[in-house]
């Protein structure tokens, strides 16, 4: 495991903060699909990406979900954090987007590494400016963005993740992301397929040219 750890964030951290790491830290595998973490829990460990891609969700009872950003490798969850550093409960819930796996440290860690770790201060900070711009981002998307302009953003967030041009959710899937029905998402994906933006087949659907 050690090595996994200094491989990846040896740019990143001082030797002495990677030495803690591998020391106190757990990796775990997840799947796609997977919750990883629910909203309503309280956070004992920090999650910092090692492979694959996490999707943050917000939740109304009433109102359905929506997904507010994307983690990727190298990343960690600028809401989790805020939760340890306040003691409170979750308010999103994390879903694995695709395999991969997760460094688990221990909470008590964060105020320590905070006061001793410029480089894991600057680790922290970046993380808040990154989610804090993705999220100005969502919110841009659900107040000025109708339906179609949505869904060609999130088919191209999709292809970033997956490095790729195929996209496999299903229609229901796009719709539960963005928190409309399929019947939608369907009329929509036909009529930018007529476009030529995308190309749509049984099991995927393929993006020609950037929206």
């Amino acid at each position: 495991m050690g090595h996994i750890i200094r491989e990846k964030y040896r740019n990143l951290f001082e030797e002495k903060l990677l030495d803690e790491i591998i020391e106190v830290s757990t990796i775990k595998d997840f799947t796609e699909g997977e919750r990883l973490m629910e909203i309503g829990e309280y956070i004992k460990k920090i999650p910092l990406l090692l492979s694959g891609a996490i999707k943050i969700i917000r939740e109304d009872q009433k109102e359905g979900e929506i997904v507010l950003y994307y983690i990727e490798e190298g990343d960690t969850c600028a809401m989790t954090l805020t939760c340890c550093l306040g003691e409170t409960k979750s308010q999103v819930r994390s879903i694995a987007e695709k395999d991969g796996s997760v460094i688990l440290v221990p909470v008590s860690k964060m105020d320590d590494w905070l006061v001793r770790y410029k480089s894991w201060r600057n680790f922290v900070l970046t993380s808040y400016n990154n989610r804090m711009n993705e999220l100005l981002v969502a919110v841009d998307s659900l107040a000025f963005m109708n339906m179609e302009e949505r869904l060609c953003k999130l088919l191209q967030d999709k292809g970033k993740i997956y490095n790729s041009t195929f996209i496999h959710n299903t229609h229901q899937e796009l719709a539960d992301e963005l928190n409309t029905s399929r019947v939608v998402i369907s009329r929509i994906l036909k009529t930018l397929e007529n476009q030529g933006i995308i190309r749509l087949n049984r099991k995927h659907i393929e993006l020609l040219q950037k929206t």
